[in-house]
């Protein structure tokens, strides 16, 4: 067995033993709970905000809080000793918080609308939203040493990865907003839910401007996790 297939199976266990995958389900039954009782037209409205809100949850949060209890525990520091390879440790978590926060968005997609939605922008905006939000929380953990002392610098990149909000709801149109890289999967959930229509170029930027964002998030995470992590032990 491979360095990185033992390592998403550790992770899908350590899941389970942070009880990351019972706050995750924890999750989906709160938003069915404000969901379900509205009308359907109106549901298909709010689907596309509580998404993001979920990828939020599940995403940054969930990495974050992983780090801390790793920290806690040392395991950081021990893992610059293994062989283990930083885009192994790195890809297992991405890949298994990835598959939770997907799988939870499906539930409550199927759960509220049946299979009266579009699963292709759906699954699409939810891996590419999710892994965004993952590197980014995975970023704004590692300088700290403490939950209490990350909760509120944290605040700051989850406002500005919730702004899209502004453009999509109309609040605040401008293009400005399309640098931030949660606009592509906002966009997405709406074509899903069939509340937005998106041209060709829109399109093609949901897609390849995520993917190329992830990519700088995933140099800078190598980066900072030698700075405070390797340097460090």
């Amino acid at each position: 067995m491979s360095r990185f297939a033992v390592a998403l199976r550790t992770e899908f266990l350590l899941q389970r033993r942070y009880r990351l995958l019972h706050a995750g389900i924890l999750s989906g039954v709160l938003w069915l709970a404000m969901l379900l009782p509205m009308r359907s037209d109106i549901r298909s409205m709010v689907e596309p905000y509580v998404l993001l809100g979920d990828l939020t949850i599940v995403g940054f949060f969930f990495i974050a809080g992983a780090v801390f209890f790793e920290k806690d525990e040392r395991t950081l520091h021990a893992l610059v000793s293994t062989p283990l390879r930083f885009t192994e440790y790195l890809a297992s978590k991405v890949v298994s918080l990835t598959a939770l926060s997907v799988g939870l968005a499906v539930f409550v997609a199927v759960a509220t609308h049946g299979l009266g939605f579009r699963i292709a922008p759906l699954l699409l905006g939810a891996v590419l939203g999710t892994v965004i939000m993952l590197l980014v929380g995975f970023l704004s953990a590692l300088p700290f040493h403490s939950v209490s002392d990350w909760f509120m610098p944290a605040v700051l990149p989850i406002a500005v990865c919730n702004l899209p909000v502004l453009s999509y709801s109309g609040l605040w149109d401008t293009p400005l907003l399309y640098v931030i890289p949660t606009q592509g999967p906002l966009l997405l959930f709406g074509v899903a839910f069939d509340q937005k229509t998106i041209s060709f170029w829109q399109a093609g930027y949901a897609v390849v401007y995520p993917i190329l964002f992830a990519a700088g998030l995933w140099l800078l995470a190598r980066r900072t996790f030698d700075k405070y992590m390797v340097r460090g032990a």
